[in-house]
């Protein structure tokens, strides 16, 4: 049976008793300008994991501008911004993560960054590689949208987030750090939303798996002793680099030995080696650093349990020692099934119903995970790709080259704007 529709609007947003709060398009076309603009400045002036001090201050600034409660220095430079709607109602978290990588930027953008600094003692450009850059851009308009169109039933915390990257070696960060000062309490969350800018996915579109989107992430280093000799008389020695690369092909037989992956994915990497300082000189130790990538928490610590068995094991045949470090980075990013589902009509309705596609699992891993361990959540991706380029050619996140399209951050916009308002109808 169909039913009447009775409209009245409210500031910009017009109500339809049967279906969902829908937005005037006209003033998302309004802030796209202030939002580019918002995004040029912070791609320009980039800052690293823990470091995002002229970032916190600039988002800060913006929401105290707005009228917006604000709390700074969470997780050392997180800000956390709280906006009361007219009436009682959920209470829904947006995120943003705000650092930049360790990248020097090469491509033609008129606002791409030259900022230098000093990371793991290496001197180093600083771009944003990765989108955070748009993500905090998104966020700061959504704030502004609703900070002036305050006539919901709800509370929208919106947590700009430091250290998605991972905090340096020592340090505590990101959204893990966040979870443990509170960030989801005083007043308690109950469901939050995030997305990521996509350089690899057409501007217009947006992409979303139920259950286990991203992987889980882990960092591992292993450190293999030996004995140091000429390079002309290895029996000598007792070598660490034949010894790790042994440890290396040992390694690619837990995925492809003893990782059920027709259940789900794994990935093992190692990103890093070093060892010795001379072509004749056969090097007394050495150090190499990767990434554990896991979609299944059993897979996670049958990979974990065997490295710390393996390793030791391998170099021990070779006359060499060797041990394993294994520190948790993100975990899981798990959309929320009957969120994803309850949500789903809203992103139909900003992108168009053949625009909002479900993907596979991607074993990229995201922080965002540690909010998602404690209230339900929803992430997506968020079209970034020129329509004029090949999806498939589009430069990778974490390349001096990424760029996405200023273009795709609108839908952005509507979609964490619109997200809000139909969660807090249902």
């Amino acid at each position: 049976m169909k039913h009447p529709l009775s409209f009245f609007t409210v500031g910009f947003i017009l109500f339809a008793t049967p279906g969902f709060a829908q937005i005037n398009d006209s003033l998302f076309d309004a802030l796209e300008s202030k939002v580019m603009e918002w995004r040029h400045h912070i791609h320009q002036n980039p800052e690293l994991s823990n470091r995002e001090f002229k970032t916190a201050e600039y988002v800060a600034a913006h929401l105290k501008s707005l009228g917006i409660k604000v709390e700074t220095g969470v997780a050392h430079t997180g800000v956390v911004g709280i906006l009361k709607g007219k009436r009682k109602g959920k209470v829904v978290a947006l995120r943003a993560d705000m650092d930049a990588l360790p990248v020097l930027e090469r491509n033609d953008l008129p606002y791409r960054s030259k900022v230098t600094s000093v990371f793991n003692g290496q001197e180093t450009g600083v771009m944003h590689a990765c989108g955070h850059d748009t993500h905090v851009a998104i966020l700061m308009g959504v704030a502004e949208i609703l900070s002036q169109n305050r006539d919901f039933a709800g509370t929208v915390k919106f947590i700009f987030q430091p250290a998605e990257e991972g905090a340096p070696p020592g340090e505590e960060g990101g959204a893990k750090l966040m979870v443990k000062e509170g960030v989801l309490d005083n007043p308690k969350v109950d469901a939050i939303f995030g997305l990521h800018i996509n350089s690899g996915t057409h501007v217009g579109k947006i992409s979303y798996k139920p259950g286990g989107m991203m992987a889980a992430s882990q960092r591992f280093v292993i450190h293999v002793k030996g004995k140091q000799a000429h390079g002309s008389t290895p029996w000598q020695s007792v070598d660490p680099i034949v010894a790790s690369a042994q440890i290396i092909n040992g390694l690619q037989t837990l995925i492809s030995r003893e990782s059920q992956l027709t259940k789900e994915g794994a990935v093992i990497s190692v990103g890093s080696i070093h060892s010795g300082i001379r072509f004749n000189i056969i090097p007394e130790s050495l150090e190499m650093i990767g990434t554990i990538r896991t979609l299944d928490k059993d897979m996670k610590e049958l990979i974990r349990r065997r490295m710390l068995e393996m390793v030791p094991a391998i170099a021990k045949a070779y006359r060499a020692e060797a041990t394993v470090q294994i520190e948790d980075g993100a975990d899981i990013t798990f959309n929320n099934l009957a969120l994803t589902q309850q949500m789903i009509p809203t992103l139909q309705k900003v992108a168009g119903e053949d625009k909002v596609i479900e993907i596979d699992a991607i074993t990229g891993a995201e922080d965002f995970s540690y909010f998602q361990n404690e209230v339900p959540g929803f992430f997506f991706f968020l079209g970034g790709t020129p329509l004029d380029m090949n999806e498939a050619e589009a430069p990778s996140h974490h390349t001096p080259s990424f760029m996405v399209d200023d273009a795709g951050m609108k839908l952005g916009l509507k979609a964490l704007t619109q997200l809000t308002l139909d969660f807090f109808k249902e």
